[in-house]
């Protein structure tokens, strides 16, 4: 069991500290309730946040990488809050005990000749890391951000110390970050990390069809809107429990596993946290989750059982 652990893989932590970091952010440091290290992580990982009440949300560790003292999440309070951002901002406070699940990262971030790094509002948290390792190693990276105001951009103060590196555009002075500005360093061999909101990332899934393949990577909020599919009834072999679950038209694979007593690791339930990753060892999964790369889906070895269905009439998973 992990140092710390809760209960069903959770480990305790206590609100360290908490600050506001921009019109509507607060940034939280959660430290382990028994004074141990945090378990490591890299930058791009997450954590799932389950909060009093019982809501479980998942939230990109944006503080210094390889910090196991504390983790610091950002938190940006949601006009349609569904109980996480509303709870976090309205009830939370320094001293307060909580419980987290993880860290995962489904955003691994890789050597290459160069970054650029570009993020929307509250998507800078995967960034900012990424951010700092870049820096630390002398690499050659150019960040764009951007948001709706100056004011409403978390963490401004700490990037504008890297001087011109830095690109900042509130769009209700500046404009949106201009995608035109990207073509010449990509070329030059760049990775694109990016996260933000879903217009953003659609116009960079549309600018990355001229840049080299697995030029970009992308951090979604959400999964993508694919156009709607016909869903077709399915069989799933689970390998390991010898079990063959039959899957209906109107139910997802995870609701018809847990039916059958079968009951994967779940958090987001919606494709973007990996929680529930799965290992396919026959058939073609039918991906409709927010994680994986083109060629990722293209291997199918793998799938996200909260969201992706089957385009072949039976699955086998190692469940």
């Amino acid at each position: 069991m992990p140092p710390n652990a809760g209960t069903a893989g959770q480990l305790d932590v206590f609100v360290r500290q908490l600050r506001w970091e921009a019109d509507g952010v607060v940034s939280l440091d959660l430290a382990a309730t028994a004074g141990k290290p945090l378990p490591s992580w890299e930058p791009g990982a997450h954590i799932d946040l389950v909060l009093p009440n019982g809501v479980e949300r998942q939230y990109s560790l944006c503080g210094p990488p390889g910090e196991r003292s504390y983790y610091r999440i950002g938190v940006r309070r949601e006009r349609a809050s569904r109980g996480g951002s509303e709870y976090v901002h309205a009830f939370l406070r320094p001293g307060q005990r909580l419980a987290i699940k993880g860290p995962r990262n489904n955003f691994g971030f890789h050597p290459a000749q160069s970054y650029v790094f570009v993020a929307g509002g509250i998507g800078i948290t995967p960034i900012l890391p990424m951010v700092r390792v870049a820096a630390s190693q002398g690499a050659d990276w150019q960040l764009y951000f951007g948001g709706r105001t100056s004011t409403s951009m978390p963490f401004l103060g700490e990037l504008r110390g890297y001087g011109e590196r830095v690109h900042c555009h509130p769009s209700d002075t500046i404009g949106r970050i201009s995608l035109s500005a990207l073509e010449k360093p990509v070329e030059a061999g760049a990775k694109v990390y990016a996260c933000g909101p879903a217009s953003l990332l659609s116009d960079l899934d549309t600018a990355a069809e001229n840049w080299p393949a697995e030029a970009l990577r992308l951090e979604r909020f959400k999964a993508p809107q694919a156009a709607p599919a016909e869903n077709k009834p399915i069989e799933v072999e689970c390998a390991a429990s010898k079990k063959t679950v039959s899957v209906g038209a109107g139910e997802s694979i995870v609701s018809a596993l847990e039916k059958a007593g079968i009951r994967p690791a779940t958090s987001c339930r919606s494709g973007i946290c990996g929680s529930c990753e799965t290992k396919v060892l026959d058939g073609v999964p039918d991906h409709r989750d927010g994680i994986l790369s083109a060629s990722e889906q293209a291997a199918g070895d793998r799938m996200f059982v909260c969201v992706s269905r089957a385009r072949t009439p039976r699955l086998v998973l190692y469940l």
